[in-house]
């Protein structure tokens, strides 16, 4: 079963509060069987713009699996976070 991938482009616009948002998510990616892969780090763009302030991309078992946690009850209070105190696009990718 091919695996599936959350991946975000976030542009924190308040650090102080959006750092809530970085302690209590780990735990709800544990429990639908995610891992991090990328979480920030250095970006440089080869072709087109470059993203707008950190680059996240998370790993689970299955689309189907990625897609449960971003509209969990559990992952609910901390995206209602990180969208009060960032901007973004997220989404979900099937890969390998």
């Amino acid at each position: 079963m091919p695996a599936g991938y959350i991946i975000a482009e976030v542009d924190v616009k308040n650090p102080k509060e959006y750092e809530a948002y970085r302690v209590q998510v780990p735990a709800t990616v544990q429990q639908y069987g995610g891992e991090f892969v990328v979480r920030g780090g250095t970006v440089e763009a080869c072709e087109g713009a470059a993203p707008k302030g950190r680059v996240v991309v998370i790993r689970f078992p299955s689309f189907a699996q990625a897609k449960a946690w971003y509209h969990s009850t559990e992952y609910a209070g901390p995206k209602a976070l990180r969208q009060q105190h960032s901007e973004g696009r997220v989404m979900v990718v099937e890969g390998v």
